[in-house]
């Protein structure tokens, strides 16, 4: 008789411990998304890291490959379940916060601006280029502009018959794989030759285009009016490499480097562009110490304080005003009410500004046209009545907001406390100074912290409504009567009637960034005063 055999079942899996998470692997539709996820951007970072490298930022190049090889190995490594969801607002706090404040820092110590934006060598070309002038009887090369890269280069016939090939500021050099016609070479491999309508297209990048005979650039450079001829091209300003001047052909004038990121003559008169150079606290120090910048930047300053401190002390009051009478359950229409005071908060504050900026307007506005019976009252252009307007503005654009929060502040005190005060004797002025006001601060104070924080950088309702005008005359600078920091700053940096200077647009923005913390530090400390209190 055979004994029947059975295969024993298998071993059951051990239970998971008691309160430990059982592991899931991911499904495969997330697993492709994060790599292809990653793939996208490791493909931009690579670009990235190239343009980098090929611009010799080094530092900028390793940082960013470093950066994403961390990202990397967040995401391909199981667990670490917190690290991926903390890189992503990470790597956005850096990029758009820390680096921009990093930079901006930087900025304020250097001269970088108008005239100041590259290194020495880029000014040497640009002064050597800007000297450029047609040699008498130089000969007509036969050219054809090609392109490669997005980069146009000239290829050009030399008498003897070859070709050589170069672009704006990169010297010729020999065309080996050059195509000829009739003796005349018109086109390269791996360039794209450019037809007339395509020349024409870009005729005023080709006219600009200088391209320099060999390394040494006092031999000249070509340069053609109509992309078939190219004619030599020799500077008037020859550069010394040895002594580090520059010297004026026509005159035998010397202009040396002295430091200051210009090349100057013994008289005083520089040479522009000159080149970014770090020159330490003069940015401060003109600041608060040149007459021209110290005044107006003195009376900004007053005005940027009265501004922010009015506004956030009248739009409390008078959203607390109308959120105590709101709040009074025998009011009747109560909804409807609360409905309408809110609607300035309803709407994007710039296109309020704008609307108002219409309605005040002296020669068409609504205000002076229909409601004064057309007088011509300079609402906009008299530097006090531009303050007041911009006051008055700012608060009706400001208090719907302390509204909102009072009200809810209001309605979150106990009754008791109330009761208990009106039990004492308290009259209604009593209660709201004793009992709600206090209990409203502690609520309201670090959001009234923040209110003149943001009214101190208010750029758009000053912008939208005056532009910081109206001008301020008895100064060369370009600032205004209703100027606070930030449009100063914004005029500083990208002013079209006095230059751009970035340098000391930072300076002021670091100036500013003291003041708010100063400030904040200050009151917060007061707000912490009153919660201890209560």
């Amino acid at each position: 008789m055979t004994a029947l055999t059975t295969e024993a079942p298998p071993a059951p899996m051990p239970p998971s411990p008691k309160g430990a998470p059982r592991r899931r692997l991911p499904s495969a539709s997330a697993l492709l998304v994060k790599i292809v996820s990653l793939g996208v951007l490791d493909a931009l970072v690579l670009y990235a890291a190239f343009v980098l490298a090929l611009d010799e930022q080094w530092l900028i190049a390793g940082a960013v490959l470093l950066a994403a090889a961390a990202i990397n190995w967040v995401y391909l490594r199981r667990g670490m379940l917190p690290a991926k969801y903390l890189v992503p607002g990470t790597v956005f706090l850096v990029v758009f916060q820390l680096y921009v404040v990093v930079y901006s820092g930087y900025i304020a110590f250097t001269n970088y601006g108008d005239g100041h934006m590259g290194d020495k060598g880029d000014a040497i070309s640009v002064l050597i280029e800007k000297s450029l002038s047609r040699v008498p009887d130089s000969p007509a090369y036969d050219m054809v502009v090609v392109e490669r890269f997005g980069e146009l280069s000239f290829l050009v016939t030399e008498t003897d018959g070859t070709a050589m090939v170069g672009s704006d500021g990169k010297p010729l050099e020999p065309a080996e794989d050059a195509k000829f016609e009739g003796g005349r070479a018109v086109g390269l491999d791996g360039y794209e030759t450019l037809d007339f309508s395509q020349m024409l297209a870009q005729q005023s990048q080709i006219a600009a285009m200088s391209v320099p005979l060999s390394d040494d650039l006092d031999e000249g450079a070509l340069r053609t009016p109509d992309g078939a001829k190219a004619y030599v091209y020799s500077a008037s300003m020859k550069y010394d490499e040895a002594t580090d001047t520059f010297i004026d052909v026509a005159t035998g004038v010397v202009y040396s480097d002295e430091g200051t990121g210009a090349f100057v003559s013994q008289d005083g008169t520089e040479l522009m562009p000159g080149w970014k150079i770090n020159v330490g606290f003069d940015n401060f120090v003109a600041a608060f110490t040149e007459e021209s910048i110290r005044g107006p930047l003195l009376q900004v300053i007053v005005w940027t304080f009265v501004f922010a401190g009015f506004t956030v002390a009248a739009t409390f009051a008078v959203g607390v005003f109308l959120a105590t009478v709101l709040n009074d359950p025998r009011l009747r229409f109560r909804r409807t009410f609360r409905v309408l005071v809110i609607l300035p908060y309803a709407f994007p504050a710039f296109l309020s500004a704008l609307i108002w900026s219409g309605m005040l307007n002296s020669q068409f506005g609504f205000i002076n046209q229909v409601l004064l019976g057309g007088a011509d009252v300079p609402w906009l252009t008299n530097p006090i009545l531009a303050k007041v307007s911009i006051l008055l503005v700012n608060v009706w654009l400001g208090y719907a907001y302390m509204f909102l929060v009072a009200t809810g502040a209001l309605q979150s005190i106990p009754e008791e406390y109330v009761e208990a005060a009106r039990m004492d004797g308290a009259g209604a002025w009593t209660i709201f100074r004793r009992v709600k006001l206090p209990l409203l601060m502690v609520t309201m104070a670090p959001l009234l912290i923040a209110a003149f924080a943001f009214n101190f950088n208010n750029f758009n309702v000053i912008y939208m409504l005056t532009e910081g005008g109206p001008q301020d005359i008895s100064t060369d600078m370009n600032v205004g009567a209703t100027d606070i920091l930030i449009t100063l700053v914004y005029k500083v940096a990208f002013g079209e009637t006095s230059g751009r200077d970035y340098g000391l647009a930072s300076a002021f923005s670091i100036i500013i960034f003291l003041l708010v913390a100063a400030i904040s530090i200050v009151g917060f400390r007061r707000t912490k005063a009153l919660e201890e209190l209560n």
